[in-house]
């Protein structure tokens, strides 16, 4: 098992690397850390500066988040804040996502994809103003039960 500051060590590296630390890379970096330094540089190939900016890739991993209404993908707003993203910026990808949700084969449709475009907006609200923010309650499970 690691040590907690190798713990630290590797959640800072996948914040530094990736521009947040997934929930779940929390709690796998506390069993091995070598995946999340392994995700971090993955993910950092691929969501990077190059032909579309590291904020464009953001923006749309989160709006296809809201589409989906997936939680876990919506949380690619903080890394599109990082990036340089906008209130305007992050508003308009969430409401493509928005609208997106209505042509979700099997999807739940426009109206709950709505709930997901205000929680990326508030997410953001907290998150430029320095306060603590959720984008899903945390597991009812602990590492000692796993």
């Amino acid at each position: 098992m690691p040590t907690e500051a190798e713990v630290q060590a590797a959640n800072d590296y996948m914040k530094e690397t990736m521009g947040f630390t997934p929930r779940m890379f929390q709690t796998i970096n506390t069993v091995a850390t070598e995946p999340g330094r392994t995700f971090a540089d993955f993910y950092a190939s691929i969501f990077g500066d190059g032909a579309i900016s590291k904020k464009m890739k953001e923006l749309m991993f989160m709006s296809i988040g809201v589409a989906y209404c997936s939680p876990r993908c919506i949380i690619h707003v903080i890394p599109a804040i990082n990036a340089g993203a906008t209130g305007e910026e992050i508003f308009e990808a969430a409401s493509i996502g928005m609208i997106a949700a209505g042509f979700v084969p099997n999807g739940t449709g426009i109206p709950y994809a709505f709930e997901y475009a205000v929680k990326c907006m508030d997410i953001a609200a907290k998150f430029n103003a320095g306060e603590e923010w959720e984008y899903l309650p945390p597991p009812q499970w602990n590492r000692g039960v796993f």
